[in-house]
């Protein structure tokens, strides 16, 4: 069990901060209401002068406990990858605006206070977005996902396997059916006992990755294997093959490079369920469980 109970603290004091305040961010929750139960340091990811996402990041961990955005049907094709770190995290007083990493040394105020290019050089592990670039339509937002504060080490055969799939998935069904605003927040869960960081511990790794949406206005006409699929929906994934099974069962007949890195569809109440053991405290994903009153 995790021996500090994470409680999430954000104030609504400050408008014009970018970190440790969700105040000029809050269009990115449903009911402008940010998921309680997680301790971090909020951070109003910023790029081109425009908030495009929110993040709840863990400086202890170097990594994100979840990021929330809107949903947006994509277009275009993926944009190059071009990593940025978040400059506010390192210098309370710098731009708020994400920056690409530059060529040469790196500050150490920098390498410090969050996770570098270096850190995932050589490593096991890709990295993984948590607000995906697929889930977006104009390049500037696309591009801003590309920052080390929205990704976390995970596993190729999770990356590249069913938690790509579900993203795909998640795409295709909201595209099709959600009438209005689809609010989505993916978040980590760590390992119960004994963090796992990557080569140069710096970076913590998650056990397991989790997802989900609320969708209050949704065409109704849905196909049946999309009847328990709105207005929430939420899946948990596998980061490490070696994991029991309690929370996500394993396909022994998945591909070889993707087993051991499933994913599990289920209730958001059942998602929270799984947060609340493994957090020792109430997490809770959206207003009202989504209820279409906010």
């Amino acid at each position: 069990m995790l021996g500090v109970m994470l409680v999430l603290v954000f104030a609504t004091g400050r408008c014009a901060a970018d970190v440790g305040d969700f105040a000029p961010c809050l269009q990115f929750f449903y009911s402008s209401w940010p998921p309680k139960g997680l301790m971090g340091t909020p951070i109003c990811q910023r790029y081109y002068n425009q908030h495009r996402f929110a993040t709840l990041y863990s400086r202890p961990r170097r990594s994100p406990w979840f990021s929330a955005y809107l949903y947006s049907i994509p277009a275009g094709k993926r944009p190059s990858a071009s990593w940025k770190f978040e400059p506010q995290l390192a210098y309370p007083g710098a731009d708020g605006n994400m920056i690409p990493f530059p060529p040469g040394p790196l500050d150490q105020n920098v390498v410090e206070s969050q996770a570098v290019d270096l850190d995932y050089i050589n490593s096991t592990y890709s990295r993984g977005h948590l607000n995906p670039s697929l889930h977006h339509q104009s390049r500037e937002m696309r591009s801003a996902t590309f920052t080390l504060t929205n990704v976390v080490p995970q596993k190729a055969g999770s990356n590249d396997g069913p938690w790509e799939f579900l993203e795909q998935d998640v795409n295709n069904t909201l595209a099709a059916y959600c009438l209005g605003e689809a609010y989505i927040v993916t978040g980590i869960i760590p390992y119960r006992n004994n963090e796992h960081w990557l080569k140069n511990h710096r970076v913590a790794v998650p056990e397991y990755l989790w997802s989900a949406y609320c969708c209050p206005n949704y065409n109704h006409s849905l196909p049946e294997q999309l009847s328990d699929a709105f207005p929430t929906y939420a899946a948990v994934g596998r980061n490490d093959p070696n994991s029991t099974e309690e929370i996500v069962p394993v396909n022994k007949t998945a591909k070889r490079q993707f087993r051991g890195y499933d994913v599990r569809q289920m209730s958001l109440e059942t998602l929270e369920m799984y947060l609340k053991d493994r957090f020792n405290t109430v997490v809770s994903v959206f207003y009202e469980q989504c209820s279409g009153s906010g």
